[in-house]
């Protein structure tokens, strides 16, 4: 069984993830703790209840989804594993910053591993696995906690609504395969966004007028 904590961080209220298991191993998905505050949050709430971060992940190289991997990793010594389809939005992080937001650089440490579509994430005693929904962003994933009917979407597929497609890289026609993709999956399957709140697979196929079986 795997707990899960939601931080909502950012400018963006961007959702961060730490998910964790009866071992007290953990991984953190999307850490985009930008203010202080958000940074210290997540660790108090990781030292606070004796996790151990395994993993930090990103679902796609968009800034808001990293701004806190310096953090994590000088906290933790973890750093950032992303999909390898996004391997040029991760070198451009300090870009987006000024591009999307007028902000000064900030440090972003070089990507500990890029990711395979077949690559299998441990922590605990559970896996994470990986499916590819590019759309949003040339690279994009879905983590699925393997025997938990759970998936982090990232920005592919929110409640009643999906990703954007205009940034560099998107593609609607992409995101519409993503999405069919996902919708194969079961109806319980909870799904924990990127943005916003938390919804199922089932609720989705009812009433995203994106989603269909």
């Amino acid at each position: 069984m795997i707990n899960i904590r939601k931080f909502v961080c950012n400018m963006l209220q961007e959702n961060t993830y730490v998910v964790s298991d009866e071992t007290k191993d953990c991984v953190i998905i999307d850490c985009g703790a930008y203010y202080e505050e958000e940074r210290q949050a997540i660790c108090d709430y990781i030292r606070s209840n004796g996790l151990k971060p395994r993993h930090l992940l990103a679902t796609h190289g968009h800034v808001d989804h990293n701004f806190g991997n310096q953090a994590m990793l000088e906290e933790f010594g973890l750093r950032v594993e992303a999909p390898s389809g996004d391997e040029s939005l991760m070198q451009k992080l300090p870009e987006q910053n000024s591009l999307w937001f007028g902000l000064d650089s900030r440090p972003y440490p070089p990507v500990g591993k890029y990711l395979a579509d077949d690559d299998v994430i441990t922590f605990g005693s559970h896996e994470i696995h990986i499916l590819p929904t590019p759309g949003h962003s040339p690279g994009s994933v879905v983590y699925e906690i393997a025997g938990e009917n759970a998936i982090f979407s990232g920005d592919t597929l929110f409640h009643l609504s999906i990703g954007r497609t205009d940034l560099e890289g998107g593609s609607m026609m992409q995101l519409i395969q993503s999405l069919r993709t996902l919708a194969q999956l079961p109806d319980e399957t909870r799904v924990y966004t990127g943005h916003g709140e938390d919804t199922t697979i089932g609720d989705e196929l009812r009433m995203n007028p994106f989603m269909d079986r």
